[in-house]
């Protein structure tokens, strides 16, 4: 029988951000479809902070313009050969219609070039909710330590296939 709890902000927006990094993925998990667009409020801005992203990523403005950014380096574009999110548990935060979360991300990305390496970057999201949804209205990334890996470290066929955020992966 369907549960008919009602689903919680923090849960809403925390899916709505596992639902994004599974979106990154490359290759995508089979079963996840929908598009990036949807994910973001209307008035939404993705912004690369500190010393690198910000210069790497600077700010975008509006669902369309950050789903056509993020896009730029997915399939059809070769950027990737491989590239996965682990999301680490994070903190949430409601008020009102908002949620505030913070949390870190890994990446571990095989690019074109056959070049290998690890991300761990600090997320720090902003939700808006609009009725059983919620909505991401603010996005900032911020890198806090790369590696770089042998390319035997990450064959494509050893990469998770689902974008399982590490506390669901484990269990």
């Amino acid at each position: 029988m369907p549960s008919t709890r009602a689903v919680a902000p923090e849960e809403r927006a925390h899916r709505v951000l596992i639902r994004y990094l599974e979106l990154c993925d490359v290759p995508r998990p089979p079963d996840v479809t929908g598009s990036l667009e949807d994910l973001f409020a209307p008035d939404a801005v993705w912004e690369g902070v500190g010393p690198l992203y910000a210069a790497t990523f600077g700010r975008t403005t509006g669902a369309r313009a950050i789903a056509e950014m993020v896009s730029a380096h997915l399939p059809p574009n070769p950027h990737f050969q491989a590239n996965v999110h682990l999301l680490h548990p994070g903190t949430t935060h409601t008020e009102g219609d908002a949620v505030r979360g913070r949390w870190l991300m890994q990446q571990l990305s095989r690019y074109a070039s056959g070049a290998a390496e690890l991300v761990v970057a600090r997320l720090e999201v902003d939700f808006r909710i609009e009725g059983d949804t919620a909505r991401i209205r603010h996005f900032r990334t911020e890198r806090v330590f790369t590696s770089a890996l042998p390319a035997s470290a990450l064959p494509a066929s050893a990469l998770p296939a689902s974008g399982l955020p590490m506390d669901e992966a484990a269990r």
